[in-house]
């Protein structure tokens, strides 16, 4: 823990990616009553309302409003619950999502023109390692297509922060709020013309209490929260104090569903974790540590 960052920030940055990490396994649990479109149609309408009443519109233009909905919540809730749906187990999708970070340096760098630097090859080569070997693995638990379709969510997950980064709200909060306007009408068409009405009405008629609760979990926990958690503690630290502790939420996210879905944690997937995470660290640690080693001379 940095010197910098006090027990209780500490605390409740550990929190916010404990309900990240956590949060696959609810997702899981969700979707054995819920079609996943479907599914992600109420968690943004539940972020929508009551959220637009209490936070107001951000000085933001509409259409970067839009696009950071449509990615966010189509691109990358809407693929990830496809894919955990019967495509990929929890603790992979938590990790493999993670993956983020680096197209998110990759469209950066492509819109400033930058060169990747050679800790971020490095980083990348491991990252990109810890894929091969869940490829290589692929089986009745997680498939070549839920693998390629939580890629995908992690491509417009980096395109959402890319989004965010242009319209730079000062209120994150607000902005996913309002952002959930745009986010909610193409996952109802979709939802509607993918899964239909039928299955929609009845997955509605028989959603019991705790899958209703599963829902809440994730639009007022995981986006509400946890979105306001984390935008508040960048507001007081330095982001390289606190985004590196976004790099437990795979942690907590295997740990989660090894211990209430009884998912295997094999040495094989243990490794691609380890190499994956290596990938983060080195990318996200790397600079302040050169940094430091520079400044002591």
């Amino acid at each position: 823990m940095p010197a910098a960052l006090p027990l209780r920030h500490f605390l409740l940055a550990l929190a916010v990616v404990a309900v990240w990490g956590i949060n696959f396994v609810v997702i899981k649990f969700a979707l054995g009553a819920l079609p996943p479109l479907l599914m992600a149609t109420l968690r943004f309408g539940l972020v929508l309302l009551p959220g637009l009443f209490f936070c107001a519109r951000p000085a933001v233009p509409l259409g970067n409003l839009a696009l950071y909905g449509f990615l966010i919540g189509f691109g990358q809730f809407g693929l990830l619950y496809v894919a955990m749906n019967g495509h990929i187990s929890p603790g992979l999708a938590s990790l493999v999502i993670q993956l983020q970070v680096f197209f998110t340096i990759a469209l950066a760098m492509r819109m400033s023109g930058e060169r990747v630097r050679r800790y971020q090859w490095l980083a990348l080569l491991l990252a990109a390692g810890g894929i091969v070997v869940i490829v290589l693995h692929t089986d009745g638990s997680t498939t070549p297509l839920g693998l390629l379709l939580v890629l995908l969510a992690a491509l417009a997950w980096a395109g959402g922060n890319i989004a965010a980064k242009q319209g730079a709200p000062a209120n994150m909060l607000a902005y996913v709020v309002w952002s959930s306007a745009f986010a909610v009408p193409p996952l109802v068409a979709l939802s509607l013309a993918v899964e239909g009405w039928d299955a929609i009405a009845a997955a509605l008629a028989t959603a019991d209490g705790a899958a209703w609760a599963a829902v809440v979990w994730q639009a007022w926990g995981n986006s509400l929260f946890g979105y306001a958690a984390w935008g508040w503690l960048l507001a007081r630290h330095p982001a390289a104090t606190i985004t590196p502790m976004a790099m437990l939420v795979p942690v907590f996210g295997m740990g989660a569903s090894a211990l209430w879905l009884d998912e295997a944690l094999p040495p094989w997937k243990l490794a691609a974790a380890a190499l994956v995470l290596a990938g983060l660290a080195i990318n996200l640690l790397w600079p302040r540590l050169r940094a430091a080693l520079a400044a002591r001379g």
